[in-house]
Parts: structure tokens; sequence; C-alpha cells
């Protein structure tokens, strides 16, 4: 009992340290695991762990193969959650460079790591193979914590983080293939029925996830299932479909579960958000308890496998020689420049996938007398940790160094994807600035989508936001909603993040009413509120642009705005299309040039009036 609870209270608690210090979760869960595992064998009296996995007789949590059971068990759940994550429009958007990093990529690692695995440890040729497929996923839970606080362009950013998401699910297809393969050959060698077993594995495993996820599919849209049961019928849907699938075909559930996640992902389900958010957190909690038992359960003996050079020389292989190649093979004749090329090149850190399903098919491939077997899994652990610590510590450095550190972060988070909030995003995007749009409201994200807009679907009282590595080029807040407690509610919270050159609100009603009690962070005017704004966005559906003649004009201007309710100015644009909000607080003359342009919102302006 101690140890079982000492295992979810540490495994809680390194989350909180990851989430507190900005760093990929794996890395502190891994280390408690080694600490309370091998290396505590160090420090005991009877040279014993601290938490023994696996019941040697007298101690240990899981007796017989069933931590086997168990592990197998939550590689199920967290392969099904990245399958769910993984949407067919989404590859089809994200342009050629990722999907050549989840393919051209991919191919180059397995080869380029698994001819290294072969001759520098002298593996056969299947477990040096197995040991390739293990480390080609990055995935977004180790990438997002490295990249939160390093300023990137967009397209570095978006890449990074796609890659992560759709490669999850793809390693684990190649893995698995791999593994069957291997298990399948190493009692029949190779030969003809080995290759029928194979094949039956693929069979079952692609039929049974297909027709599971379909049949969930049509309970949930006829309300078979009851609301409150979705989750936990998922859940034991998915552990079902893992079990019986084994039966059929031993070794096929871990396909089966990733092929279901993959269709209910890409199928127009109600509630599907819902079902991930739930098997995030249960992921969450699988994940802490997992890998500090898995990392506890490796021997010194495993570790002294690696101590060596070889290890270190694939690893530099690995990191400096296969990963660099395949991205700038995927890259070539892109958009991305070599500096870019090379920041990508260096981030890619493997993550809970490969730690994960390395454990379990290096358990079993050991427990069954492949040679080689005992290899895989304190080589794949040598190469997350490596990387990860890599990455946590030298990513923003690097940025600096290759010249992708963002030096001013100009993009603009707009809260809010009213038509007015809109009309707004596109004359900035048209003034070549990133601006993204946040609303709940579905339609509304939609309707901004389909404008070519960043838009995403969230509740800013989440933390959805803060963990988005694509809002890093973000320095300016524009809250631009209806409901003012939203407002100032986004101001608080996310001033110091989004808002570092500037946070700004609408001002309420009341404010409007009493020119004296401005707000600082006031938006455009002191004397035009959210419905006034509205309703000169349906008057007049467009931004109009006046170019300055000098100061003396622009003042001019700022006065017909004032005395005029059809017309409300929004930003100053320089020269070279720079964009310059106009704060309601500003109580001093803009700082204007001659052929600036003042953009506002409502009827044109008579040049010959002004």
């Amino acid at each position: 009992m101690l140890e079982l609870a000492g295992i979810i209270i540490l495994g809680i608690l390194a989350q909180w340290v990851a989430w507190k210090f900005k760093i990929p979760a794996i890395l502190p869960l891994i280390l408690i695991g080694l600490l309370v595992g091998p290396f505590a064998t160090l420090l005991t009296s009877d040279g014993s762990k601290l938490i023994q996995p696996i019941w040697d007789g007298h101690k240990g949590l899981f007796p017989g193969e069933s931590l086997f059971y168990f592990v197998s068990l939550a590689i199920s759940v967290i392969l099904f959650e990245g399958g769910l994550t993984l949407r067919r429009s989404e590859i089809l958007n994200v342009g050629p460079v990722i999907i050549k990093l989840i393919t051209v990529a991919v191919i180059v690692t397995f080869l380029g790591a698994g001819l290294a695995a072969h001759f520098i440890f002298n593996l056969s040729w299947p477990i040096s193979f197995l040991f390739s497929s293990l480390i080609i996923v990055t995935g977004p839970t180790v990438i997002t914590p490295i990249l939160r606080n390093i300023p990137l362009k967009k397209d570095v950013s978006a890449v990074l983080k796609w890659e992560g998401i759709l490669i999850d699910p793809i390693g684990a297809l190649v893995a698995v293939l791999v593994f069957e393969f291997i298990r399948v050959g190493a009692g029949e060698e190779f030969t003809l029925t080995a290759l029928i077993e194979f094949s039956k594995i693929i069979l079952v495993g692609f039929t049974f996830g297909f027709t599971f996820a379909h049949a969930l599919t049509f309970l949930i849209k006829r309300k078979i299932i009851p609301h409150y049961l979705l989750n936990v019928v998922t859940l034991a849907s998915v552990l079902g479909v893992f079990v019986l699938s084994d039966l059929f075909a031993h070794e096929s559930g871990l396909l089966s579960v990733v092929i279901m996640g993959m269709v209910l992902g890409n199928i127009n389900l109600p509630n599907l958000n819902e079902i991930l958010y739930f098997k995030e957190s249960l992921s969450v909690l699988l994940i802490s308890i997992l890998f500090i038992l898995l990392s506890a359960n490796i021997n010194l003996e495993d570790l002294k496998l690696i101590a060596n050079g070889k290890a270190a020389i694939l690893f530099a292989i690995v990191v400096f020689v296969v990963r660099p190649a395949g991205v700038f093979l995927s890259a070539s004749k892109s958009g991305l420049k070599t500096n870019e090329k090379l920041f990508i090149s260096w981030v890619g850190p493997r993550g809970i996938v490969a730690a994960g399903i390395a454990s379990l098919f290096g358990l079993k491939l050991y427990k069954e007398g492949v040679p080689g077997a005992e290899y895989i899994t304190p080589l794949v652990f040598m190469i997350v940790l490596g990387t990860v610590l890599l990455n946590a510590t030298t990513a923003r450095l690097f940025a600096r160094l290759v010249g992708v550190f963002l030096k001013k972060s100009e993009g603009i988070l707009i809260i809010g994807a009213s038509k007015v909030s809109r009309l707004i995003a596109m004359y900035i995007k048209n003034n070549n600035h990133h601006v993204v749009l946040v609303d709940s409201n579905r339609d509304n994200i939609n309707k901004a989508k389909d404008l070519g807009l960043d838009a995403i679907e969230g509740n800013i009282y989440g933390d959805q936001l803060n963990d988005n590595i694509e809002l890093n080029d973000v320095g300016y807040l524009m809250a631009l909603t209806g409901n003012s407690d939203i407002n100032k509610y986004a101001i608080n919270k996310f001033r110091d993040q989004f808002g570092e050159n500037g946070s700004f609100r609408l001002i309420t009603s009341e404010e409007m009413r009493d020119p004296q009690n401005n707000p600082q962070e006031g938006l455009f005017s002191h004397t035009d509120d959210y419905y006034k704004l509205i309703e000169l966005a349906e008057k007049y559906p467009g931004i109009q642009e006046i170019k300055i003649k000098n100061k003396k004009h622009y003042k001019t201007l700022i006065d017909i705005t004032n005395d005029d309710t059809d017309i409300i100015p929004l930003f100053i644009k320089e020269n070279d299309k720079n964009i310059r909000i106009i704060s309601s607080f500003s109580k001093e003359m803009e700082q204007v040039d001659e052929g600036n342009f003042l953009a506002y919102i409502g009827k044109p302006i008579d040049i010959e009036e002004v």
C-alpha cells in the first residue's frame, strides 16, 4: 500500500515540478523512478529498491506478469488518446514541410538509427530497427514545455508543434508493426507461417479498430449512452477492444486501439472534445504512475550495458546526424531559412510514447529470450533523457545563436472573434502582422478560419492558451468581447505572457459615461464601447485609411473622430506597415510622421474637409 500510494504522490509531484519549472514531465518522472529503483540499491542495507515493481518473493507491487498487463493497458489508453489527435484535415492543412517530416524524416530516422545501432552495438537487424522505430516520435508533451517561453516565428513553432502531434500515433504504429514482426518471426525464423501470423495481426488490428470505432460512434450519435457515462464507456470500450483483439490475434491490441483512436478522431462525433479532455486527464495519471514504475524496474546491470562510449556515439549520431538529415531533406525547397532548419534539427526531444512502448516491448522480448532485447529499454531511455535534457537546457541559447529568437514580439492576440474582431484581425493580417483570435463560440471561430485567420476555440478561464507554442511571438493583447468582466479578466491573466508591449481592452458603458475614469488599458476611444463598434461594423463593414500630412493634420483628424459618432480611430500605420494601437488613455498627441495613415472604422472622411 505504501509503495502504491508513494508512486501516485511522487508522480503528481513530478507533474507539478514540470509545470512549475516549465520542463517536460517525463524528465522528473524518469529521474524519480531511477532514484527509487536502481540507484536506491546502492544505498539500502540489503541492496533492494525502494519501489520494486515486480514481486521478487518478499516485496513488490505486481506478481508474475501483472506488470506487463498493467503497462499494456496503460499504453493502450495513451495510444488511443494519441490516435484521437490525428485529424486528416490537419495533415492536409499543415503544409508540405510537416507532411515530409512525418514521412521522409521518419524513414531517415528509421534507417539511420537502425544502421547505427546495428554497427555500434552489434545488435541483430530486427532489434536495431525496433530501436530506431521507437525513437521516431517526439510528441507535444515534451516539445511544448521546452518552446513555451522561446519567442519564435509562427512558422517555426507550427512545424515543431504539428510534427509532435502527428508523429505520435504514426511512430507508435510503426513501432507496433516492427515489434509484431519480430515477435512472430522469432519463433518461426521468418518463414511463411511467420508472415501469415504477422498479416493476421495487421488484419485483426485494422478490422477491430475500424469496426469498434464506428460502433461506438453509432451508440453516441443515437444517444444510447447517457452523457454522464460517455467518458467511462469510451474507456471501457478501449480496454475491451484491446483485450478482445488480443484474443483473436495475440499482440494485435495496441494496433487496434491506435486505429480506433484515429478513426474516431476523423468522424464528426458529438462530444469528441469531452472524450479527449477526459483521456488527457487520465493519461496524466497513467503516465505519472507508468514512468516511475518503468524507470524503477530498470536494474543497474541494464544501465551498465550502455555506460560506455558506444552509447555516446549512438546518441551523437541520432541527434547530430540523423535528425538534421531528416529535417533538411524534409525542408528542401521550402520557405524555411537555413537557420530555421538548424533550430528545428536541434529541437527533437523524444517523449512518452518512445519510453513507454520501449519498456513494454523490451520487457516482453527479453522474457521471450530474443537476443539483444535487453538493450532496447536502456538505449531508448538514454535517447529520451539525453534529448530532453539537451533541448531543455540549450534550446533558448541555440535559438539566439542561430538567429531565430525574436527580439521583439510583434504578434497580436485578440480575445473575442465577433464580426468587428474579425474585421480588425483581417486589417492587421493584411499589414503583415501575426494575429490570433480566441473565442469559446465555435461559429465565430469557424467564420474566422473561413477568412484565413488563425483562430483558437478556447476558454480563457482554462490553461489552453498557456500551452500554445504558436503564440510565442505575441506581444500585444486586445480584449474585444462584449463582456466587460471577461475583458478585465483576460487583461489581468495574460498581461505578462502576451501583452509585454501593450495590453488593451474596450472600455465599459459606465467608463464611457465617466471620461474622468478612463482606464489606462482603454482601447481606441474613451467615448465608444463594444456596442458602438458593433453598430459601426454593421453600417460600414470595413476599415478605412486616410493619409496623414503632418501633426497638425493628424490633430484635425482626431478632432473630427471625437466629434463624429460614426467614426472610431483604431491604429496608426507607419510607412513600413508597422501598426500602433491607439489607446483611449493617451492624453498626448500620438507620435506621427508625414506619410503615416490613420486607420479607423466608420464612415469615409471627406478629404477636402481636412
